[in-house]
């Protein structure tokens, strides 16, 4: 329990009505979770207004409203504080209300296109495996030490992030390593978090459904640096063109990564295989268990913020040498013939195009390569034509398919898809993406390869607003056993 007014510290209110100061039991902004002695946020989404559930919240408990604009009855029990922007006050708020567990970690946001959750995972796996506990927020899950628990959101709303991270304090662990999503960041969720360092991956389309434009999505990305405090670092990778933008006026101490110019952190691929690659990481040679150039982007980032941290460099090579893909990330499945799947979450152009390169490397003349790929429902649309394109280009054989199709119609989204195939393209259109991959299984030689891209770890399907099970993996393992291999 808390007093209302020591919670309201860093927050900025227009009007605060004479109702007691109230002792606070919890924090929501979902009316269905108020219970007694509640603090409701009246947020204002996308889909709908937290304004609208103001007497829904008090009938629960509530004994606190903060909004944007007072309802237009108000009860004389409940305290109601108006304020700007009910996010950025949530914020500081969740932060004042679990003490401010950020300021007792090495807490690091990873942002960008993509590699955002390999590189999070990784600096979680390499300190775990260097003897200190550590917290982990990402798209794939979040870990409290070694507790695992149930991932909703890239980057969770604020009451969820401060109270993990209170978890985390108080379970022993030093670091938590977060995925800080452009979503995250224009909706303030991260505001009142104390960053020891930030990482910029790279930058390319995507989100544009949410951001609208480019540049809007660029300025989003570039709010999380300069909020970066003077005490802490930056690490950019300068080879992306966006990568010194992040950076300008930052006040944390910057510095930058790259595989191609210099940089106060270099690395090189010097050989690569189907098992992994060989990179040379400043002087030093280490092999890795990944492939292609961008998960070399990736190590490079998890070893540059270790050595930031304070790590040994020796032994930071050796712990990378030793950790394994992030699931479903270029996870690759091998049947008794020597066809091999891969299972990666590339779900824009940029990322699709990386990997397909990856596999490029490996592939030998003789061996074929099918792609099943497909493009979520609701989301940027401009991007559907330009997979596809893509994906005919480096495939033997592309199978367009359906990914999340939502709450859109199938067909629709695999038509934009088909329009940047090209006429002379080599497709087929599956719309059910079970029969999409048993197909491919079907139609690969032993030693083929075959790639099933866009949902990567994810163990469901959201058709029509409900989720269904369904892992591409497992459909794979059950179309490589039915064709007896």
């Amino acid at each position: 329990m808390k007093q209302l007014s020591r919670l309201l510290g860093d927050v900025r209110a227009s009007y605060i009505s004479a109702a007691a100061d109230p002792q606070i039991a919890s924090l929501e902004y979902d009316s269905r979770r108020v219970g007694a002695g509640a603090c409701f946020f009246a947020v204002r989404g996308t889909a709908s207004d937290g304004h609208d559930y103001i007497a829904s919240a008090i009938e629960h408990g509530a004994v606190a409203v903060v909004c944007e604009q007072l309802p237009a009855q108000c009860s004389a029990q409940v305290c109601y504080v108006v304020v700007e922007d009910t996010n950025t006050a949530m914020a500081a708020m969740s932060a004042a209300y679990y003490d401010h567990p950020s300021r007792e970690l090495s807490l690091v946001g990873v942002t960008g296109t993509n590699g955002k959750t390999t590189t999070a995972t990784l600096l979680y796996d390499l300190f775990t495996s260097l003897g200190c506990p550590s917290g982990l927020i990402s798209t794939v899950v979040y870990r409290i030490g070694k507790r695992s628990i149930a991932s909703t959101h890239t980057t969770p709303d604020s009451i969820r992030l401060n109270e993990m991270m209170r978890r985390m304090v108080d379970e022993g662990c030093r670091y938590c390593f977060m995925e800080v999503s452009s979503h995250s960041i224009v909706q303030h969720r991260i505001d009142a978090l104390d960053f020891a360092g930030g990482i910029f991956t790279n930058l390319t389309h995507d989100h544009l459904d949410y951001h609208k434009t480019f540049k809007e999505y660029v300025r989003a990305k570039k709010r999380f640096f300069d909020m970066l405090p003077a005490k802490a670092w930056a690490l950019t990778n300068i080879d992306d063109r966006n990568g010194e933008v992040m950076v300008q006026n930052c006040r944390a101490h910057i510095h930058r990564l790259s595989l191609r110019s210099m940089a106060d952190f270099r690395a090189k691929v010097i050989e690569t295989h189907l098992d992994g690659m060989q990179l040379r990481i400043g002087s030093e040679d280490v092999w890795v268990g990944f492939l292609g150039r961008f998960n070399a982007y990736n190590l490079l980032s998890v070893y540059a913020a270790a050595t930031l941290l304070g790590t040994d460099s020796r032994q930071t090579l050796t712990a990378l040498s030793m950790l394994h893909p992030v699931s479903g990330r270029f996870e690759p499945i091998t049947a008794a013939d020597g066809t091999v799947a891969i299972v990666d979450y590339a779900h824009t152009p940029d990322a699709l195009q990386n990997v397909l390169q990856t596999i490029e490397e490996v592939r030998r003349p003789q061996q074929n390569l099918i792609v099943v790929c497909g493009c979520g429902g609701d989301r940027d649309r401009t991007k559907r034509p330009e997979m596809a394109a893509i994906a005919v280009e480096h495939a033997t054989t592309t199978i367009f398919t359906s990914d999340n199709p939502r709450t859109e119609d199938p067909e629709a989204i695999l038509a934009d898809m088909i329009a940047g195939a090209g006429t002379a393209a080599r497709y087929l259109k599956i719309t059910d993406r079970a029969e999409a991959i048993k197909t491919a299984v079907m139609l690969a030689a032993p030693g083929d390869m075959i790639l099933v891209a866009g949902k990567g770890h994810e163990d469901y399907q959201i058709i029509g607003g409900e989720k269904h099970r369904f892992d591409d993996r497992e459909h794979l393992r059950e179309a490589f056993a039915a064709k007896g291999i």
